[in-house]
């Protein structure tokens, strides 16, 4: 649903180029959704993977390369360009095309502030009274370790402040995983610059929530549900990750838990980005607890999701690319609410060996083309690459499976036949996506998170 904060006109483009910066899963599945648009000629993807090759051209940049991807968007005369990671959003990459009068999907360095500081999007919340977990701000090591010795609640959340590749999370069950995880970032340094303030927070209890709203400043679109399940390990145990998989829509939130989130969480935070004097058009991305109090901010991201962004695109009926480009124009409010496939998605993350902590890459993948003759099934590529001829892995999280049916037993049913015909050496997924687990205090030592 959009609600107005006022606009101008918007004329449609026809027949353009689109780029798509990034090499995730998430920027296949945009990929593959902005393909099939009338609007779009053709679709580049820097540096893009194996899987973006099938749908768009690759092209040899980096994400982060300003001035090398400017310099294509203008050889290439590219109508619109839809940012995907974080990374080239911090490095101001959209401020940068914006200048050059180029439509941009995606936050300059102000708005990508809420995703790249942990301290500055907390203080954020706590200004303008959007509810979130209580924390503390810490710049010494010595003083983040005495609040953890008088803390008689555990666990407790430190995070590093910075951008650390989702590695700066730690979910500590005891004190001594407390105390490790502040050397961890502080003193060991493990995330560089990105550890010199940390975060300690409230362990929140409940069911979490992806929530995505496009934003242009002025209107803002609430898209579908999902669920991302985070924890490597099924139940949702052992250490966290990018994401195991996902499920959309989230059937557990109704209309009135709708509203609440709509009223409680993004109407605040858009009032809250103009106050801030943050001009923003791009995806907001809330990561939610939904508590026994109503929902709660885990965490602001600023751009779409991986794997959420795979669920997504599967149930988008309608045509993506009007709905991204008015965004970019700041001229939402001139079109339609997507139309949504009402079956329900289960997308199942296929991870090589070891992840998250260390993995082989460079593995032949076989099975493909079998998997995608399953009904109803889409295979998005994550971290695969092109080896003479072949599609070897690449990455920790390799495949998103994504599936539809009529209900969400069908639809898991779907993706994990595919799953099985997928073969690489010590692939692995976790075989509960789809099933509702509530957050609760982990069993296990201090988490990490790894977008890889």
């Amino acid at each position: 649903m959009a609600q107005d904060l006022g606009l101008r006109v918007w004329d449609p483009v026809n027949n353009m180029k689109v780029l798509v910066v990034g090499s995730g899963g998430r920027e296949h599945a945009l990929c593959w959704k902005i393909a099939k648009s009338k609007m779009v000629d053709e679709v580049l993807c820097a540096p893009g993977n194996a899987g973006t090759a099938l749908v768009a051209r690759n092209v040899a940049l980096q994400a982060t390369d300003v001035e090398r991807i400017l310099a294509v968007v203008r050889r290439e005369n590219v109508g619109l360009v839809v940012i995907g990671p974080e990374t080239s959003l911090d490095v101001g990459l959209a401020d940068t095309l914006r200048e050059a009068k180029v439509p941009v999907f995606g936050p300059g360095i102000k708005g990508a502030r809420l995703e790249s500081s942990k301290v500055y999007s907390k203080d954020l919340m706590e200004r303008h009274r959007i509810p979130t977990a209580s924390s503390r701000t810490f710049d010494r090591s010595g003083a983040a370790k005495g609040y953890l010795e008088n803390c008689d609640t555990w666990p407790q959340v430190v995070k590093a402040d910075g951008l650390a590749a989702g590695k700066g999370v730690y979910v500590c069950q005891d004190l001594e995983e407390g105390r490790s995880a502040v050397d961890a970032i502080m003193e060991e340094k493990r995330h560089g610059s990105s550890g010199t303030r940390i975060l300690v927070e409230e362990f929140m209890e409940g069911q979490e929530a992806s929530v995505f709203a496009i934003i242009d400043g002025r209107t803002i679109l609430i898209l579908e549900t999902v669920q991302d399940h985070k924890q490597v390990g099924e139940g949702n145990k052992g250490p966290n990750t990018g994401g195991m998989g996902v499920l959309s829509p989230m059937g557990e939130i109704n209309t009135r838990l709708h509203r609440q989130i709509e009223q409680r969480v993004l109407i605040p935070t858009v009032h809250a980005m103009r106050q801030e004097g943050i001009d923003f058009h791009g995806v907001l991305f809330v990561g939610l607890m939904m508590t026994e109090g109503g929902p709660r901010v885990v965490e602001y991201n600023v751009r779409f999701g991986d794997p959420e962004t795979q669920a997504l695109v599967r149930r988008w009926k309608s045509d993506i690319v009007p709905v991204l480009l008015a965004c970019a124009q700041g001229e939402l409010e001139q079109v339609s609410a997507p139309e949504w496939d009402g079956r329900p998605c289960v997308g199942v993350v296929a991870a090589a060996g070891g992840y998250p902590d260390e993995y082989r890459k460079g593995d032949l993948i076989s099975g493909l083309r079998q998997a995608e003759e399953v009904d109803d099934v889409v295979v998005f590529h994550a971290g695969t690459a092109e080896k003479d001829g072949e599609i070897v892995t690449a990455g920790g999280r390799v495949l998103c499976i994504t599936a539809m049916g009529t209900d969400v037993d069908a639809a898991r049913a779907n993706a994990y036949e595919a799953y099985d015909k997928i073969r690489w050496e010590d692939k692995f997924a976790r075989r509960d996506i789809g099933k509702v687990v509530v957050a609760e205090a982990p069993k296990e030592a201090s988490a990490h998170v790894d977008e890889s």
